[in-house]
């Protein structure tokens, strides 16, 4: 099916058949007046296009082509298939220079996020220009599958554009930079709490049901959101999964105490220890202290967490360097917790 036939039939073009048709254009361009055409005649050939074809018109732009081509960011469909041609007819020795500066000293390529897995840079400019044309949500949530293609304008301190210039956007459209932080690198284990805390647990019985209950689950996310604390002493990494352990170990209610607090190896500071019958149904609440159980009044993941925070000014004991970053941040909070009742009290 030719582009004019599927115009007639579906009213519309298809990504794949648009840049058919773009790329037949710029060809006739390129045979008619030579790898850079004129100004007037990228413009003609834009207005041509919109005007063939009604419903490729962008709906904000002030012209209606300039997703195809405007002249005053020289961007468009037309514009990035015309620079596609330009750099297959260079000159073979002009490539061979350039690969000589890239393996030389400090002249070397860095590496640098690419689109390899998603679209080719060429496509995913075209997708960018038709993000910025169109004023429709879902095909601007669908179009920004160009992840790779902005980490690399993020990293890449060379780039002269901005990621906003480039993904305006951003700026105007509600959900996107969640859905960015959905794509960046991702382990199992944040998988299941970002799934335990929104409650996306549809089969109970499956093995994959949820360890903690919400609560529990946004405390646990904070080791893997919040950014590490300045230090100048060297202290030994460990990952995100590992230093839960140092702020909250389950005990099946059936098992002894004493054996818990026995094999429990490593622990220097307090943490909870958390006993019931499994982590979605705890019946009560501990903080371990020098292998010493203190018990929780509350008997919620909050009121446990806020007993835990507050050991460390009763016995005057110093965080624990896994969990430096969580506690910093909370250390305000709760020191005007424990310092409302006392200003109550004093009135």
């Amino acid at each position: 099916m030719s582009v004019l036939e599927e115009y007639e039939v579906t009213g519309i073009l298809s990504d794949s058949r648009r840049r058919q048709m773009v790329t037949i254009l710029a060809a006739h361009m390129v045979e008619t007046e030579g790898r850079i055409p004129q100004q007037a005649t990228k413009e003609k050939y834009a207005l041509g296009i919109v005007t063939l074809f009604p419903a490729l018109k962008g709906p904000i732009s002030t012209k209606g082509y300039e997703h195809y081509y405007d002249s005053q960011s020289g961007s468009g469909f037309l514009a990035w298939q015309l620079k596609t041609f330009q750099r297959k007819t260079k000159l073979v020795a002009k490539n061979s220079k350039t690969h000589i500066a890239q393996g030389s000293g400090t002249g070397r390529e860095r590496e640098l996020p690419q689109c390899g897995g998603q679209l080719h840079i060429e496509l995913c400019k075209e997708v960018i220009s038709l993000m910025n044309h169109t004023s429709d949500r879902e095909i601007i949530l669908e179009k920004m599958e160009t992840f790779e293609y902005r980490q690399h304008l993020i990293h890449n301190p060379d780039e002269l554009h901005t990621v906003f210039s480039v993904f305006p956007r951003l700026l105007d459209t509600k959900e996107l930079v969640i859905r960015e932080a959905e794509s960046l690198t991702s382990t199992p284990m944040l998988q299941s709490l970002l799934r335990s805390a929104r409650n996306q647990w549809h089969d109970e019985s499956s093995e994959s049901c949820p360890e903690w209950d919400s609560d529990m689950v946004s405390f646990l996310l904070l080791l893997h959101i919040l950014p590490p604390q300045p230090s100048k002493k060297k202290t030994q990494k460990i990952s995100a999964s590992q230093a839960i352990d140092h702020l909250v170990v389950f005990h099946k209610s059936c098992k002894s105490l004493e054996e818990q607090l026995e094999n429990q190896e490593g622990h220097r500071q307090p943490y909870l220890l958390a006993s019931g019958t499994s982590k979605q149904a705890i019946s009560t609440f501990y903080i371990v202290l020098d292998k010493k159980l203190i018990p929780c009044q509350g008997t919620t993941s909050l009121a446990a967490f806020d007993e835990l925070f507050k050991v460390h000014f009763v016995f005057s004991v110093s965080y624990d360097t896994a969990l430096s970053n969580m506690q910093h941040s909370f250390r305000p909070q709760s020191t005007v917790l424990m310092l409302t009742p006392l200003k109550k009290a004093q009135r």
